[in-house]
């Protein structure tokens, strides 16, 4: 496959709720991968066990291949039925991607997808079925590389009602503002991200509703080698130094003695860069050939903070992550979530003196801790980890 799906969701509850009454379930396959956003009727617990079980049902059905009526049929009867509305459903939209690039989608009362391509929004032709007495409908699309494909529960598009705006914020003004966001961001989860963080200024951080956005893009791939050691056996230096430098992607050196290993092998010198320095992180550094150098523990351990707060599923406070500084984490964590599709990594046993400093945090003993952290994040976002310890 020569591109990559890149997939992406985030959600916000309802002011007071501590669930969220929308729900997303992604299944991988080897052939294709499911997505179900499903969006409970009303709030809070009910709400949570419909957008559930609808999401679970849709996406575990679809995989075994059954009917989307075999599928539709079965949430209707399984659902229960609201005491007071007398409804028993959750709308949905559902993608099914093929790993040619086919994407089949059925939308169930949600606001239409928005779809971007070449930067321009496009039409998405639908033909209208009807399931128990229920209409929805379906889709077939071709993906190219670069297409966006943006879904999300009414909570979007109640955004600002009664605050901000007076009749909420419309499907238009959202397509438009996607368009705009897609030229520039590089991810999904940038695209998510960014139209969750816009919802919840229009909520003015007091949402309304549950709000919810899964952003899909296809990417080429784009591939990062990350060298983090040293090495168990000395010996094997120069390898691990040949293995990165012949690698195709964007080179990363993570940890001083690993970049000491890698100025000795390539015979280029270590400048530091003393002005990506805080008082959390220390600085970077720049070698000849190398794309990124950072210090190794504790730099990784902030990353590893950076992007689990990152995909946080569901988040009602008003932080937002500030990416445009220039610490060795936010510059580290950045690449991994922007640049990168495939992740190579290196990870040198060999134990490092400076690790076993009493004085020192115990987060620095357990670097192949916060590698493995790192793994479970970035295969979680559904990218492609390959770890090889040396």
């Amino acid at each position: 496959m020569s591109f990559f799906i890149d997939l992406s969701y985030d959600s916000i509850n309802k002011q007071g709720e501590e669930l969220c009454g929308d729900n997303v379930e992604i299944v991988r396959g080897e052939e294709s991968i499911i997505v179900v956003l499903a969006d409970g009727l009303g709030s809070g617990v009910k709400a949570n066990i419909l957008a559930m079980l609808t999401s679970k049902i849709a996406a575990t059905m679809l995989k075994e291949g059954l009917s989307i009526e075999d599928t539709v049929d079965t949430i209707v009867k399984t659902l229960p039925v609201c005491s007071v509305r007398q409804l028993a459903y959750a709308t949905f939209t559902i993608f099914k991607i093929e790993n040619d690039g086919h994407i089949y989608i059925v939308e169930f009362d949600n606001p239409p997808i928005v779809f971007v391509r070449d930067n321009k929004l496009q039409e998405i032709k639908k033909t209208p079925r009807f399931i128990n007495d229920r209409v929805i409908y379906e889709s077939n699309l071709e993906l190219e590389q670069g297409d966006v494909l943006v879904a999300f529960s009414d909570g979007v598009i109640h955004a600002g009602v009664g605050a901000i705006l007076n009749l909420g914020w419309q499907w238009e003004n959202v397509s438009k503002h996607l368009v705009r966001v897609t030229k520039k961001a590089k991810s999904a989860k940038f695209i998510s991200r960014d139209l969750i963080e816009t919802c919840q200024n229009l909520y003015d951080f007091r949402p309304g509703d549950d709000t919810t956005v899964v952003a899909l893009k296809i990417r080429k791939l784009a591939i990062i080698d990350l060298f983090t050691g040293p090495p168990e056996d000395k010996r094997n230096d120069s390898f691990a130094v040949r293995m990165l430098m012949n690698a195709r992607g964007k080179k990363v050196v993570c940890g001083g003695t690993a970049a000491a290993i890698v100025s000795r092998e390539l015979d280029e010198n270590i400048t530091v860069n003393i002005g990506t320095m805080n008082s959390e992180v220390p600085p970077t550094a720049f070698i000849k050939g190398i794309d990124l150098v950072t210090e190794g523990v504790l730099t990784m351990v902030k990353t590893v903070e950076i992007i689990s707060k990152l995909n946080n599923e569901s988040r009602n406070d008003s932080s937002v992550y500030d990416f445009r500084k220039n610490d060795g984490a936010t510059q580290l964590a950045k690449l991994l979530i922007e640049d990168c599709t495939h992740l190579n990594l290196w990870v040198g046993r060999a134990i490092n003196p400076a690790h076993q400093n009493p004085d020192l945090p115990v987060d620095l003993s357990i670097k192949l801790k916060v590698v493995a952290d790192l793994v479970k994040l970035l295969k979680g976002m559904g990218k492609n980890v390959k770890l090889t310890y040396i």
